[in-house]
């Protein structure tokens, strides 16, 4: 049986990451991931493949646009064998240099399944054993199937389903209103599918304010995707080459049919088969393995990151995370908690969906006192010529000094002009701060300082300047 200092179940964000600290630390090292393909999560089926598919429908929404523009463009459509094609080749790039990565030589790699057998110790699919002194526990996620009635015998598709298309479907029912349910709906929208979205919320983003999702709601329905939301699932059943779903909306039952299936209904982490009651491991009801503020779970030498245990299913997150477990786990000093109140959260939608910070409900939640204002696309000079005018800038700022708390951008590019707010986040800086840097006028970035302006002449700072 081969001894190791840290073993990282999982090859993806977090434990790769995790594994490569370790290593860095002089500690030996593997790296047990049992998935087919190397790559993790966010490479194969996630981020990677979503978003390339996403950039190739934005630029065929465009060009569909030209008339808008002044352009004369015939015809546009989706190439789906190119666009999915060009999707393999990206993704292939990237997998390729993280398999390398993980077969470097820095720890050991095992392509197998891996489930506890006590507290210390690995027994992988081909029956090898591995102790070790510390773990780190991070395994993602995977699709999660909820008790809808005829939802588990009725054929549907995931996400990985949808990001691995090569035909373009006629018509698609949507169930969920998630990111990944908002960001593919209008995927398959763009390239041609009659889509109906139907969410179970009142609106759709639900985690995300009332406001930025009523703006996409509006932009969804605009091009063409029948939304419907605040409904109650009745019954889904196949109906002749198709499905049906019948639902409750408004007082209403109404019927909804369609060629295919998209089961957008969240995701549960991946832990089931991981025999954590073995290892001592507490996790919550939902799946998610229970961690404190150093990523140490109910047994301190076992760790957790990434999508396993939340509270974020994010990549950067789980970057962090992973590597703070790792430095930890081997006393580094002077070493920080991942600080959530810095919180960045990007929907890939378009217009895009970014906050940053605390979030103003939960501001509202704790009687923290704050400032708020807001600018609107449809009032900026870049926006107006580029055709982008859904969605707004809202900064949240302490109310003495004017910190900055906080931002919510709905509106092109979101995901970019967001990390205008990172550093000054991280450096606690101050309104009056950001309106001291230069902003290039006409730049969509500009319409950041409107907001900024109208706090900065709320600001009451208590040494009068």
């Amino acid at each position: 049986m081969k001894t190791f200092d840290f073993i990282a179940i999982g090859g993806g964000s977090a434990g790769f990451n995790a594994a490569r600290v370790a290593a860095a630390l002089g500690k030996r090292v593997a790296i047990v991931d049992g998935a087919k393909t190397l790559g993790g999560l966010c490479i194969l089926r996630g981020c990677m493949p979503s978003k390339t598919l996403l950039y190739s429908a934005e630029r065929l929404h465009q060009a569909q646009q030209g008339r808008a523009f002044g352009l004369k463009i015939p015809r546009a459509a989706a190439d789906i064998a190119a666009l999915h094609a060009r999707k393999i080749r990206i993704i292939g790039d990237f997998a390729a240099h993280r398999a390398g990565q993980l077969t470097a030589g820095r720890f050991d790699l095992y392509r197998q399944p891996a489930r506890f057998l006590d507290a210390h110790t690995l027994e992988l699919g081909d029956g090898t054993r591995l102790r070790g002194g510390r773990f780190l526990i991070a395994t993602g996620s995977k699709v999660s199937v909820p008790p809808l009635p005829g939802l588990s015998d009725t054929a549907f598709w995931t996400s990985d389903d949808v990001l691995d298309l090569d035909f373009v479907p006629e018509s698609v029912i949507v169930l969920g209103g998630g990111i990944v349910a908002c960001e593919l709906s209008q995927f398959l929208n763009r390239i041609g599918a009659r889509v109906v979205l139907i969410q179970r919320s009142t609106h759709i983003l639900r985690d995300h304010s009332p406001e930025a999702s009523a703006v996409l709601q509006q932009a969804f329905r605009d091009e063409g995707i029948e939304l419907l939301t605040g409904t109650r699932i009745r019954r889904i059943a196949r109906h002749g080459r198709g499905i049906a779903v019948d639902f409750e909306c408004n007082g209403r039952t109404l019927t909804r049919r369609a060629r295919f299936l998209f089961n957008a209904l969240g995701r549960e982490p991946n832990t089931a088969d991981l025999g954590l009651g073995a290892a001592g491991v507490t996790t919550s009801n939902a799946g998610r393995v229970v961690v404190n503020r150093w990523q140490q779970s109910s047994q301190k030498h076992i760790y957790a990151a990434g999508d396993v245990c939340g509270p974020h299913d994010i990549v950067h997150l789980a970057i962090a995370q992973g590597e703070l477990a790792a430095r930890h786990a081997f006393g580094v000093r002077r070493i920080k908690p991942v600080d959530y109140s810095l919180l960045l959260n990007v929907v890939f939608t378009e217009p895009q969906l970014a906050t940053i910070g605390v979030p103003e409900q939960d501001l509202q939640a704790q009687g923290v006192r704050y400032l708020s204002a807001s600018y609107p696309f449809n009032d900026h000079g870049k926006s107006i010529l580029m055709e982008a005018n859904y969605g707004y800038v809202k900064v949240l700022a302490e109310p003495v000094r004017g910190r900055i708390l906080g931002a919510e951008i709905v509106g092109i590019d979101a995901g970019e002009l967001i990390h205008c707010f990172s550093g000054p986040l991280a450096m606690r800086a101050t309104v009056l701060d950001l309106l001291r840097a230069p902003w290039y006028h006409p730049t969509l970035a500009e319409i950041i300082t409107y907001p900024l302006e109208s706090i900065a002449e709320q600001v009451k700072p208590r040494d009068g300047r």
